[in-house]
């Protein structure tokens, strides 16, 4: 989803409109491949990501640890034709969009609706801001 050449994360020295999209309920792995493929097709994005609970692929403690975790949900989904291996139960999506004035960030909030709404049946929060970090900080320069 995220392109590793991808350019900087501002234009005319602000950082670039995220949306945050928080759904009701974890969605399944189905629901998430249609929600990925809706809003793949909507232009300006510049990357997405996902998060939610965690589904690894052995199970960490108890008395089954070191036994494979055979969750239904997790699954290798397609998205844009490509495949996606699924690790979490998405709860959350944030998505950067790659725009120069508000009236194109308006339109593109108005198709990223109806891709959710078209698809995340239990109900969602959406707000536009910025969510991850777009400049190395203090502690990134002190951990190299």
């Amino acid at each position: 989803m995220s392109d590793p050449k991808a350019p900087a994360a501002d234009y005319a020295g602000k950082p670039l409109p995220e949306v945050q999209i928080m759904t009701n309920r974890l969605l399944s792995a189905e629901t998430t491949e249609k929600v990925l493929n809706a809003l793949d097709v909507i232009p300006n994005i510049r990357q997405i990501n996902m998060t939610g609970e965690s589904i690894p692929r052995m199970i960490n403690s108890g008395p089954a640890k070191g036994m494979a975790n055979n969750h239904t949900e997790h699954q290798t989904i397609t998205v844009g034709g490509r495949e996606v291996e699924l690790k979490y139960l998405v709860g959350a999506f944030y998505i950067e969009l790659d725009v120069e004035d508000e009236e194109i960030l308006d339109v593109r909030l108005e198709q990223i609706k109806a891709a959710c709404n078209e698809h995340i049946e239990h109900g969602y929060n959406l707000q536009v801001g910025r969510y991850s970090k777009y400049k190395p900080t203090l502690h990134d320069y002190r951990s190299a």
